[in-house]
């Protein structure tokens, strides 16, 4: 199945932190926002929804990751 990938669901421990940076930290805002953006791309691709090569999805995929890996560091920073 097919799904979203949540950052609260991946972090669960770090959700309230996640709520609160978004709402007062600009540059988590902006981590997250872009997450979220490759996150939305990624599922509609994968969903048939919109087409794509193999290498634009990897490519979007290995993105996430680094934005993930970025913004799981500033969780633990701050």
């Amino acid at each position: 199945m097919i799904t979203k990938h949540q950052l609260t669901v991946d972090f669960p421990e770090f959700e309230v932190k996640i709520h609160d940076l978004k709402v007062n930290d600009n540059h988590f805002k902006n981590l997250f926002e872009e997450y979220d953006k490759l996150d939305h791309e990624i599922y509609r691709i994968e969903t048939d929804s919109e087409p794509a090569s193999d290498e634009t999805l990897n490519n979007l995929r290995v993105e996430r990751v680094r934005v993930k890996d970025e913004i799981y560091a500033y969780l633990n920073q701050n």
